[in-house]
């Protein structure tokens, strides 16, 4: 029997994230991925698709869909229609300006939940998105999804100098009838790196975050889902499987949602580990060279210690008590990503241990 490995920080969730396209409508300062109108290509639905058959075989249960701006992908409909009849859990994140009648309908019955990206009071929101329209237009389609009856939430950026707005968006999310909202501190990639340096949230603007996302949950339970996309440095170190960083890893035949929870699936086809933008050094592979199914077993026999490795070094690092009480791992673990490693991970191979970390040669 497989031994069942519990990883990575979604608790049960094991997550792929699709961006099928960079085209958008807008060209957002924050933007991770350089998303913009002058991006053109996607990937084939057909390639997705099949993709998607074999990562449920793989015990991935939910699957999340941005870009660039989702809904301008033109087989989105199809692409979440058979993500559902594969037993996905289905969300699209968007930035809400083509939530018309017509796009709404299509998301009915396919889509779990609708994720609204909103920076903040309406002209922080607009000068964010580069765009004078864009609250005015968002808001204006919240009430054709209220009466599509799908569920949705909102995304706030944090930033260095935000945080004085967050008691307004809690409060136009709880208007508006919204089940989530999602508090994403800013990183250093795509757009940002370029418009925004220094704009991330610092370790004492984090920490104030962190302490004030933890009053609202207790307060605004039953009514709004708060969720803050940080980690502290305690429960890292009391759980290290959360960031692949346990005594123990897994088997070369354990599925590989229980050897990494969370992917990325780039508008090129390659798939990485935990987030857009991760280093390809780490890719589970690409999807026009072979399937998922294959590029999976590859990469547990290729790069999955190298991997692990990486986790590994970067939890000796953060759990220092000399570093930030709260971080944003994903941030982190994708910047050290594209540094060398310290160790050559890549000779050993893991061996079971109910201690610490064991390897052979």
């Amino acid at each position: 029997m497989k031994k069942e490995y519990k990883v990575g920080s979604n608790g049960t969730t094991r997550a792929i994230q699709i961006h099928p396209t960079r085209l958008c409508n807008l060209s957002c300062l924050h933007c991770y991925s350089s998303s913009s109108p002058k991006q053109r290509g996607a990937i084939d639905v057909a390639l997705l698709i099949r993709a998607l058959a074999d990562a449920a075989e793989e015990g991935y249960n939910y699957v999340s869909i941005s870009g660039g701006e989702p809904l301008l992908y033109p087989s989105l409909e199809l692409l979440l229609e058979q993500a559902k009849f594969k037993g996905f859990a289905t969300a699209i994140a968007t930035n809400g300006m083509f939530l018309d009648k017509k796009r709404v309908a299509q998301l009915k019955n396919v889509t779990d939940l609708v994720a609204v990206s909103l920076d903040g009071v309406p002209e922080s929101h607009n000068r964010m998105r580069n765009s004078t329209q864009a609250f005015k237009k968002m808001a204006a389609n919240l009430k054709i999804v209220q009466a599509a009856e799908i569920p949705f939430g909102f995304i706030f950026t944090l930033t260095q100098y935000n945080l004085n707005e967050l008691d307004w968006v809690v409060n136009f999310a709880l208007q508006e009838g919204a089940q989530l909202l999602q508090i994403h501190p800013l990183e250093n990639a795509g757009f940002a790196s370029a418009h925004l340096m220094g704009d991330s949230p610092d370790r004492t603007e984090s920490a104030y975050a962190y302490l004030l996302s933890e009053t609202l949950q207790q307060n605004l339970e039953g009514k709004l889902r708060v969720q803050m996309d940080f980690a502290t440095r305690v429960a890292v170190l009391q759980h290290p499987e959360s960031v692949y960083a346990a005594g123990e890893l897994p088997e070369f035949d354990t599925s590989l949602a229980d050897c990494i929870a969370s992917l990325a699936i780039e508008p090129d086809g390659m798939i990485v580990p935990v987030q857009y933008g991760f280093s390809r050094d780490y890719a589970i592979g690409n999807l026009h060279q072979n399937s998922f199914r294959q590029l999976a077993d590859d990469w547990r026999k290729n790069h999955m210690v190298p991997f692990y490795g990486l986790c590994h070094e970067l939890h000796k690092t953060v759990t220092d008590k000399s570093q930030p009480f709260v971080f944003n791992w994903n941030e982190m673990i994708t910047a050290a990503s594209h540094q060398p490693l310290k160790r050559n991970w890549n000779t050993l191979r893991p061996q079971q241990s109910s201690g610490s970390l064991n390897y052979s040669i």
